[in-house]
């Protein structure tokens, strides 16, 4: 019996691992997945309800490392995870995203000569000043194979001159993980709870450290969601860190800005696929509007996912007021983009990915 070991470290790594688990199902025969969890971001609740949305199964191994500095959470994630690796000995490990555990368990296995993969690879912001931006061509750098999901990621691996022969262009696995859920976001009464209405709100995210750490930053994007919601109600699920930072700063928000803690997968689906236009400065979330073909206005510099902007429905802007308040005009003018679906994003990049890990590694 062959052994697969996938990586998940924060949120979104669910969404990406949960369809390759359905898809090894296929080779029961032949083929063991497990999943680790490295603990990298940790709330049980959370991760009961991915467990639960995704229908996954509970990682064969935690490790539980927590939090801590780049560095520090890197070296705990490799330590634990050669430990699992030499006692276990998969024949293949699957990487996937961006995070610190993607590159901390691509540098372990590949030490180790075990066959190592990258789910998502290929994606390039060119800000070296992102994390996830150092650990995406660290990753690519040293793995034995890349599944990509976009065109932009098969060109920059050519660029970057990886031989063509490894480069896989399956799709995207989160918008596998939004297809199997949708049916469930559509019974869900999340809508009903908040008393929203379909299309009568505008869906807020804000995570990345530029945005929310920075109290001037976080201070004028506060401002910018207030102005947005004289127009509609705004609906701000707030990471317990910026809600922190919010009442040290003494903001407080009006009624029509509804701040909500962080709700589980199904629940903040079925908000997407129900907001009028949705602002945000995170990655999955301009592929996930895209591929339900709902407006969003992405308040970055620059994004690692061109294809959102090029084909989708995403637009990217300065994380300036000014810029904001613009693009968020626009869309009230009704000049926004329909957009349309990227290749092979179509809910089966999963069973392509394990097709060709099957017949390579078996």
């Amino acid at each position: 019996m062959k052994q697969a070991i996938s990586v998940v470290g924060a949120r979104p790594n669910f969404m990406k691992v949960a369809p390759i688990h359905r898809a090894f199902a296929r080779y029961a025969s032949s083929w063991e997945h497990n999943i680790v969890h490295t603990g990298q971001h940790y709330d049980a609740a959370m991760s009961d309800s991915f467990f639960a949305d995704l229908e996954m199964p509970h990682p064969k191994w935690f490790m539980g490392v927590g939090s801590g500095s780049h560095g520090e959470q890197t070296a705990k994630i490799m330590v634990g995870f050669e430990e699992i690796c030499l006692e276990s000995r998969p024949d293949c490990v699957i990487v996937v995203g961006d995070v610190n555990s993607t590159v901390a368990c691509a540098l372990v296995s590949v030490k180790l000569g075990i066959p190592t993969v990258h789910v998502e690879s290929g994606l390039r912001s060119y800000d070296r000043s992102m994390p996830e931006e150092i650990n995406r061509l660290a990753t690519d750098a040293i793995v034995d194979e890349h599944f990509v999901t976009e065109q932009s990621g098969l060109d920059n691996l050519i660029r970057e001159g990886v031989d063509a022969s490894r480069i896989h262009f399956v799709g995207n696995t989160m918008i596998d993980s939004l297809h199997y859920a949708l049916p469930k976001a559509a019974r869900c009464e999340i809508l009903e709870r908040l008393g929203l209405a379909h299309q009568g709100y505008c869906l807020v995210t804000m995570h990345r450290p530029s945005n929310v750490d920075h109290p001037e930053q976080l201070s004028m994007l506060l401002g910018v969601i207030e102005q947005v919601s004289q127009v509609r109600p705004v609906v701000f699920p707030v990471h317990p860190r910026t809600r922190k930072k919010m009442q040290e700063l003494g903001i407080t928000m009006p009624p029509s800005v509804y701040l909500i803690d962080a709700v589980r997968y199904v629940e903040f689906l079925a908000l997407m696929r129900s907001a009028a236009v949705v602002l945000t400065d995170s990655g999955g979330i301009q592929e996930e509007t895209t591929a339900l073909g709902v407006p969003c206005i992405t308040a970055r510099t620059t994004t690692e996912r061109p294809s959102t902007c090029e084909l989708g429905t995403n637009v990217l802007v300065e994380p300036s007021a000014d810029a904001i308040l613009h693009a968020m005009a626009e869309f009230d003018a009704g000049r926004h983009k329909s957009g349309f679906i990227p290749p092979l994003w179509d809910g089966h990049a999963a069973e392509r990915i394990v097709d060709l890990i099957t017949a390579h590694y078996s």
